[in-house]
């Protein structure tokens, strides 16, 4: 199964430390190495960003900062795990890593995973 990893904190306006990135650096070449991480990325601040919004069949557009939301996003990460209990060590594992906020996971569609709307294994078990 895959997942998605939201990392949610309050947003920072400096750059990470050298000693912050060498430290990361290395978690993430043992989550690859290891086959649990699948990908990642931090988010750039939210004064760069900007929020696309349809309502009503109208769209919007809202320039960052988003300085109502108490959380953003930081960064995200794809990982490999066995059970959303394993998800949430890995997740877990990351917060005790960086400190203070949350990882918000979501289990990503995956159409050859059995029990999920659309699976290879359902659709096969229709048919027969």
């Amino acid at each position: 199964m895959r997942f998605l990893s939201m990392y949610k904190s309050v947003e920072r306006n400096t750059p990470p430390t050298q000693e912050e990135m060498v430290a990361m650096g290395k978690l993430i070449e043992e989550g690859m190495k290891a086959g649990w991480l699948l990908s990642t990325e931090g988010c750039l601040p939210s004064s760069l960003g900007a929020r696309v919004r349809r309502a009503g069949g109208k769209l919007s557009v809202t320039d960052g900062p988003f300085t109502e939301a108490k959380e953003v996003v930081g960064g995200f990460a794809i990982l490999k795990a066995n059970s959303k209990e394993e998800a949430i060590e890995l997740a877990r594992n990351f917060l005790s890593f960086v400190g203070d906020g949350e990882c918000e996971l979501r289990q990503l569609y995956d159409a050859d995973c059995p029990g999920q709307p659309g699976s290879a294994d359902r659709d096969r078990a229709e048919v027969a």
